[in-house]
């Protein structure tokens, strides 16, 4: 007997029943637009490397938001060169304590229109022992450079925000810093990233360097050792072979008997003398004793 609860009502019954979800077919159009939006996304993965130069740290770094995807015309690569020619960079020399590139964009973006914004991390060593010995663990930044669409305005804001607090509501974090900021005459940011690389080809090269020589010293360490173990065995050996040696009388020469007879025989004469010395001396001067010894005689 079938419940009528579960009886399927019939405006549904041409319909497919519920089985697993299986991916759609997609059409030869789709798979088209599907395509071309990875490429899009691709070359804007490759220009976000290629603006970055050498040495230059992706933290640090905060580029305009509008990319370009199709290749420039002659006129719009005049164009491009042209306002690079009237771009400005100022440089602020102190970053404060947690100010990350998209905040200086934000400050800076309030007095003209910004370009390109990157801040330098501190070294590694110093940043490994701020976050041991302190509580805050985020990157920080020592120095940064802001690029401006036009130079005048650049030299404008250079001067407006030099020694001046940057401000803000009441109780945020940066309210009582002050900017240290300079305007660069005739800097261009090409010149930033040449010199970025330049350094970054600088201290690879005195890590190369320094490699090499621990290497050396290394290696120079390894054969001392070497020649030590080899010296101590030998010596080793010299001391065992002389002590059997001493141990073995020489070929041809009688044991210490013959030692002991030359000492008896140098205490023979000792002997003999004071034998000599103990018996009395016969004087000439006396005449009985020459008499027997005449008479013994005749």
């Amino acid at each position: 007997m079938c419940d009528s609860r579960f009886a399927v009502d019939s405006r549904f019954d041409d319909g497919p029943e519920a089985g697993p979800s299986h991916s759609r077919e997609l059409s030869p159009h789709e798979e088209e637009h599907l395509s071309d939006n990875l490429n899009s996304d691709v070359d804007e993965d490759e220009e976000d490397e290629e603006e970055l130069a050498e040495g230059m740290d992706a933290e640090g770094f905060s580029g305009p938001s509008g990319k370009v995807v199709k290749p420039l015309t002659p006129e719009a690569l005049a164009a491009y060169k042209a306002a690079q020619e009237k771009t400005g960079v100022i440089y602020i020399s102190r970053i404060p304590p947690g100010m990350r590139p998209t905040k200086v964009r934000h400050l800076m973006s309030q007095h003209g229109e910004v370009g390109r914004v990157y801040l330098q991390p501190e070294d590694a060593k110093r940043s490994y022992l701020r976050k041991k010995y302190t509580s805050t663990k985020k990157i920080h930044f020592t120095e940064g450079w802001v690029e401006f669409k036009d130079k005048k305005v650049a030299r404008s804001v250079a001067d407006l925000l030099n020694a001046q607090p940057i401000g803000g509501k009441k109780g945020t974090r940066w309210r009582d810093d002050v900017w240290t900021m300079k305007y660069l005459p005739k800097f261009k940011w090409r010149m930033l990233t040449e010199q970025i690389a330049h350094e970054a080809a600088i201290h690879a090269a005195q890590l190369r360097v320094e490699l090499s020589q621990s290497r050396k010293e290394q290696q120079e360490y390894l054969k001392n050792v070497e020649l030590a173990r080899v010296l101590d065995k030998r010596a080793e050996r010299k001391r065992k072979a002389g002590g059997d040696e001493e141990q073995r009388p020489p070929a041809g020469e009688r044991p210490s008997r013959r030692t002991f007879e030359g000492a008896e025989g140098s205490r023979q004469p000792e002997k003999k003398r004071r034998k000599e010395r103990e018996k009395p001396e016969v004087s000439a001067a006396d005449p009985r004793q020459l008499d027997s010894v005449l008479s013994s005689i005749f």
